[in-house]
């Protein structure tokens, strides 16, 4: 007999539906996961290999150049071209060898993200059934958490895609255009089809360095590595050079490793905080203050721009979106955030934690 108050053959609510959807897509991620496990077994066996092929050759050239008059030439051109042949090797190994552990730490952030979710649904399932149905002031539904997670999931494809256009893809675009020209420009004048090339390469090597940037975006590999203040330091520098800004970063307390999900909620808080300051502060100097205590962390960023009003942050722009979504994540993992600002005046907006020992 079906339960008092459901219909035989009635469908699941959305809720229950969602929670087995999701557990079918955390066996799937793990699966995932144990194959991409096995690749980067392979590619780290590989890459080791291409390390002792570049020694030998290395040592190779260095008794050539012992006796670089009496080597013939051709024995010259040819111990050459195999070292930049295995440096290339090596270079692309190592670039898939970092792209497949950048999966493996995207899945097993995924797969934790999805193991939370379902913790959480099923809690909420347990106290919708043995609760009176009322909820208490400040709490947030299954139905709001899924809500919330989607709408952080859809921003950050949003973010992601118009990054890869406006770059990559434009890049790439390019590439083919000068190719064809230097195709066509080989029979006819081979000194314009190399500088063609050098222009290729040349933009090639930024556009790599673009996409290296973005991956360190989506999820910078020194995070699990290194923790928190490292990866903070290397963003910052990397922020100082490319905007031109006057930033300075002071890290105080503690300096020590914290609860993965903890690192990773500080981080994207100033990333999202230092993004908002490039695109619409329209300021000259920021200053990042990371402190870390005995039971939370704090990050706080200031800047002299032009400040704005927290009372009127709309999802409907992009700097107040991104600000309440922030806030929604840092609430819900039991933190604050605090909007120190005022229009014209700047703005420091600090994000606390709280940390386990």
């Amino acid at each position: 007999m079906p339960p008092d108050g459901q219909a035989e053959g009635e469908a699941l609510d959305p809720v229950a539906a969602f929670l087995e959807s999701t557990k079918a897509e955390l066996t799937q991620v793990r699966d995932q996961s144990k194959e991409i496990a096995l690749l980067v077994g392979q590619s780290q066996g590989e890459v080791e290999k291409l390390v002792q092929r570049n020694q030998a050759i290395t040592a190779q050239l260095h008794q050539i150049q012992a006796n670089f008059e009496t080597v013939p030439r051709e024995d010259i051109r040819t111990a050459y071209e195999a070292a930049q042949d295995a440096q290339q090797r090596l270079f692309s190994m190592r670039g898939q060898l970092e792209k497949l552990q950048g999966d493996q730490a995207n899945l097993k952030r995924f797969a934790d993200f999805l193991s939370k979710t379902i913790q959480l649904l099923e809690g909420g399932a347990e106290v919708k059934a043995g609760g009176d149905g009322g909820g208490g002031a400040g709490s947030t539904s299954p139905s709001e958490l899924i809500e919330q997670v989607i709408q952080a999931q859809e921003e950050e494809r949003r973010k992601l895609s118009r990054q890869i256009h406006d770059g990559p893809a434009q890049s790439l675009s390019n590439f083919i255009l000068q190719s064809e020209i230097a195709l066509r420009l080989f029979d006819n004048d081979p000194e314009k089809a190399r500088e063609e090339l050098s222009s290729l390469k040349a933009s090639a090597a930024t556009t790599f360095s673009h996409i290296r940037d973005y991956i360190f975006d989506l999820r910078p590999m020194m995070l699990d590595d290194l923790g928190l203040v490292p990866t903070v330091r290397r963003y910052t520098e990397a922020f100082k050079d490319k905007t031109g800004l006057n930033l300075s970063l002071v890290v105080t307390g503690s300096e020590r490793r914290l609860e993965p999900h903890v690192e990773v909620l500080v981080f994207r808080a100033v990333q999202e905080l230092l993004g908002n300051v490039r695109d619409y502060a329209q300021a000259t100097q920021v200053k990042v203050t990371v402190d870390l205590d005995d039971n939370q962390v704090k990050a706080t960023v200031e800047d002299n721009g032009r400040g704005f009003d927290p009372e009127t942050l709309s999802r409907e722009d992009g700097g107040g979106r991104g600000l309440l979504m922030l806030r929604d994540r840092v609430e819900q993992a039991g933190g604050s955030i605090e909007f120190d600002a005022e229009a014209g005046k700047g703005s420091r907006i600090v994000v606390a934690i709280p940390t386990q020992e």
